[in-house]
């Protein structure tokens, strides 16, 4: 039994085939710019994700305040996202000179709730900012129809999606964009790093620009942008990694099975929604404690796993709309009070990767059942 047993690992490649890749850059001594393993890992991402336009960049959060700034946004006005999320969400709409407004989640998937994002929508509103949030992919289709309606960009932080599908397609081709993170605590994995993918050929040069100084060529600067860009080692590291992420994936989707046999029946334990047609990416395995059935709370649960040396996380708690920057922020909310107001005190993130051993499910099980 190894302890303490995290939430997560980060999958790493084998450390020999890593030394050759190094050797490889050490030759050629091209070790960013776009070099031979960047382009070919962009490459192989526009197979696996489906989309004709794939850039990678250096961190996920860089690739949201990418994604945000291509579609040309006004100035001040108003992107709908959902207030159980990462902070990166909202820090990169913030960063972008747009106004963040926060909508309830839906109780069946804590994903953004569309009837809430529609009561949001004021003459200001220019975006829909999307979380697949554990996994739990958004209604897409509800999504799609208000922004199409109200003329809106839909934009997705798939951070939690890589690899998943929805009756059969790529999640990257719903919506205008998809951001990815390839951070070390994601299912595929670059160390750090994160990918803009769309569904349009022709938004490849503007994020081109935008991810490297707006540089067209040597003497050439025809935009505005930033440095995004990925290395080789990290490209590298993605490279060997690729194939690795499905093998992982299958391994989370027999522990999930083995971690629902443990946990469901328990009255006051509600376990992440089976959703129909979606190809699920195994990222997080959350449950909802709910303290007034179940009868011990969701920090009860926590200490009591930590205890064992089992370090589950409360992802995501505090909301955004708890921290500083957004305190006093309202969520809108077809409730009478917002129900991420209520769920954000009950969710708990279990470890979930291909090292938790049966001996670990059985100590889950223990902690939850009482014995």
């Amino acid at each position: 039994m190894s302890r303490p047993l995290y939430v997560t690992r980060p999958l790493l490649p084998d450390l020999g085939d890593v030394n050759a890749m190094l050797g490889e850059i050490w030759r050629t001594q091209f070790v960013t710019n776009g070099g031979p393993f960047h382009e070919k890992l962009e490459s192989a991402l526009k197979e696996t994700l489906g989309v004709p336009t794939v850039e990678l960049f250096n961190n996920g959060t860089i690739a949201l305040l990418v994604a945000l700034k291509l579609f040309g946004l006004p100035p001040g006005s108003e992107v709908i996202t959902t207030p159980l999320t990462f902070a990166a969400t909202a820090h990169s709409i913030h960063w972008n000179g747009l106004r963040p407004v926060f909508a309830d989640v839906s109780p069946d998937t804590l994903t953004i709730d569309p009837a809430s994002v529609e009561k949001a929508i004021t003459p200001m509103t220019s975006a829909i900012l999307g979380v697949h949030v554990y996994g739990t992919v958004c209604d897409v289709d509800a999504l799609q129809n208000i922004a199409d309606r109200h003329g809106l960009r839909l934009i997705y932080d798939a951070a939690h999606a890589f690899g998943t599908t929805i009756n059969g397609q790529p999640v990257a081709v719903f919506g205008d964009a998809s951001v990815f993170s390839f951070h070390a605590t994601k299912l595929f994995t670059t160390l750090e790093g994160g990918a803009i993918a769309t569904p349009r050929s022709a938004d490849h040069e503007m994020i081109y620009f935008l991810r490297n100084f707006g540089i067209k060529s040597e003497e050439e600067v025809v935009s505005i942008g930033i440095n995004g860009k990925m290395n080789e080692v990290q490209a590298a590291i993605g490279l060997l990694n690729l194939p690795k992420a499905p093998v992982e994936r299958e391994a989370r989707t027999r522990l999930r099975a083995k971690l629902d046999a443990a946990l469901s029946g328990l009255p006051g334990i509600g376990l992440q929604p089976v959703q129909s047609g979606v190809g699920q990416s195994e990222q997080y395995y959350p449950v909802v404690i709910n303290a007034d059935i179940f009868g011990r709370s969701r920090d009860a649960i926590y200490t009591a796993l930590k205890e064992r040396g089992i370090l589950s996380r409360k992802y995501f708690h505090p909301i955004c709309t708890d921290f500083a920057p957004y305190r006093g922020f309202p969520i809108v909310s077809t409730r009478n009070t917002p129900y991420v107001s209520e769920v954000k005190s009950q969710v708990l993130c279990l470890p979930f990767f291909s090292g938790v051993k049966d001996e670990d499910v059985e100590d889950i099980r223990a902690v939850f059942h009482g014995t």
